[in-house]
């Protein structure tokens, strides 16, 4: 396992708690806007941390933190993440974990054991394959994706569905379609764009969504879901 990067302490990763992020090296998807480039693309050159020297800090803040978020990268590809979940619950946190969905039978597995509280799944763009490989920039397994949408939406567990609105990559008319795909969810968080660091660097001369195109995709998402957020505007 490669630990590639450690925040002590957020309130924005995971909504109503005092958490800290583990975040693991590696992804198999190459979504151009995505603002961990390095864990990414060169997770080998990435210096990882201590896991004794972060599960230490977790240890001795478990009175003041709520929570741990594992993210990436794709955290689902580490074969060390039961273990460190495990180690990390036994400090007395709840997880959450975020993912791209492209695992269904980890996230299965560790749902099924109980050991995540909360779950965050990326849903890059509608459920078309063409569509999905060309925002995730490699071939996508929309069935497999389709997959963990029901293992979560049918565990019992918190979660939320999200969708980065990056112009060019993902159009108004996709988030309703996107929707149909989650109806009934519990959850559904449009993120904001961000052109500062991007996996392609031809996106950092973008500008986002201007705020009221965001709020008007946020109005097409609600007759299908039960919740609605908007992140970064």
């Amino acid at each position: 396992m490669k630990i590639a990067g450690f925040l002590r302490t957020t309130l924005l990763d995971w909504d109503g708690k005092v958490a800290c992020t583990v975040y693991l090296a590696g992804c198999n998807f190459r979504c151009p806007y995505c603002h961990n480039r390095d864990l990414v693309l060169h997770p080998e050159a990435v210096q990882g941390l201590d896991q004794e020297a972060v599960l230490g800090y977790i240890g001795e803040h478990s009175d003041f933190l709520d929570g741990a978020v594992i993210s990436g990268g794709e955290p689902t590809l580490d074969p060390g993440l039961l273990d460190l979940i495990k180690r990390i619950r036994g400090k007395g946190l709840s997880i959450k974990l975020d993912t791209n969905g492209s695992r269904p039978e980890v996230l299965d597995d560790l749902i099924g054991a109980g050991l995540v509280d909360m779950v965050a799944m990326d849903i890059k763009a509608p459920l078309n394959a063409d569509r999905y490989s060309s925002v995730a920039g490699v071939p996508a397994d929309v069935e497999a994706l389709r997959r963990s949408i029901r293992i979560i939406m049918e565990s019992g567990v918190d979660y939320e569905f999200r969708t980065t609105v990056a112009p060019i990559l993902v159009k108004e008319r996709d988030i309703e379609e996107i929707c149909r795909e989650i109806r009934g969810a519990k959850c559904y968080c449009l993120h904001q764009f961000r052109p500062d660091v991007t996996l392609d660097d031809k996106l950092e001369v973008l500008d986002p969504y201007p705020e009221s195109k965001v709020l008007g995709m946020a109005e097409a998402a609600r007759p299908y879901v039960r919740r609605v957020k908007v992140r970064g505007i």
